[in-house]
């Protein structure tokens, strides 16, 4: 294999100053939210002029874009490693949800440009869709674990799937490469909702008031949709 080129001078200046773009514009996410997002401004920021911004990012939705893979990539980065540490499909399972959790804590406006109130006007292009699917392939992984050792066991049946729900969930199935039947991947994306729903509700301030501090509630929580999928104990 050759080796691999080094930069030049212009690449890495201008791999530098996307970065300090990247890192105003999460400035200002905190300071505006998504939908306050300014090339301008940013370039203000940084002592650029108004023009030369555009030649690193065209419009506000490419760097939306660009901040969103970010994200997601992080996200996926912790995820996948917290996962990695255990063999177990059950200790795996829990170890991906609290990184999940911690992660949000962490990097709460990137995980509100992710997960919270769409951004007016900005539809995510197709760039977005591999870096956002990494967490829920995680939960998969765990589950087709115990699934091949014939130790996959839910808690419950719970009603049969609709046709229409059936050829859905059966696509995400083809999609992910995955060859858990459908009742088993149907389950897996209730609990990949059930997961981000409970990180929402404790970020955006619901559980104030009830199960609040809130990680026994999401540690409980996690425990019961591990036996909602059918992990071994």
């Amino acid at each position: 294999m050759p080796p691999s080129r080094s930069l030049t001078a212009r690449e890495r200046a201008r791999a530098e100053l996307t970065s300090e773009i990247k890192a105003q514009a999460r400035i200002q996410l905190a300071e505006h939210g998504a939908g306050g997002l300014s090339l301008r401004a940013i370039a203000r920021e940084l002592g650029m002029v108004s023009s030369a911004i555009y030649r690193y990012f065209p419009s506000r939705d490419d760097l939306l874009t660009a901040l969103i893979i970010d994200a997601c990539t992080d996200l996926g980065d912790a995820v996948e490693q917290a996962g990695k540490a255990h063999r177990k499909p059950r200790l795996r399972w829990r170890a991906c949800c609290t990184a999940a959790r911690e992660w949000a804590l962490e990097h709460r406006q990137e995980y509100a440009l992710i997960y919270g109130s769409p951004v007016p006007g900005y539809a995510a292009p197709q760039d977005t869709v591999a870096p956002a699917a990494r967490v829920p392939l995680v939960l998969l992984d765990a589950l087709r674990g115990a699934h091949h050792d014939g130790q996959l066991t839910p808690a419950f049946a719970g009603p049969a799937l609709s046709l229409t729900l059936k050829a859905q969930v059966e696509a995400v199935a083809e999609a992910t490469g995955t060859d858990l039947p459908a009742d088993a991947v149907t389950r897996a994306i209730l609990a990949w909702t059930q997961l981000f729903g409970m990180i929402s509700f404790e970020l955006f301030g619901q559980l104030v008031g009830s199960v609040d501090p809130s990680k026994p509630f999401f540690d409980h929580c996690v425990e019961s949709m591990a036996d909602f999928v059918g992990l071994p104990a």
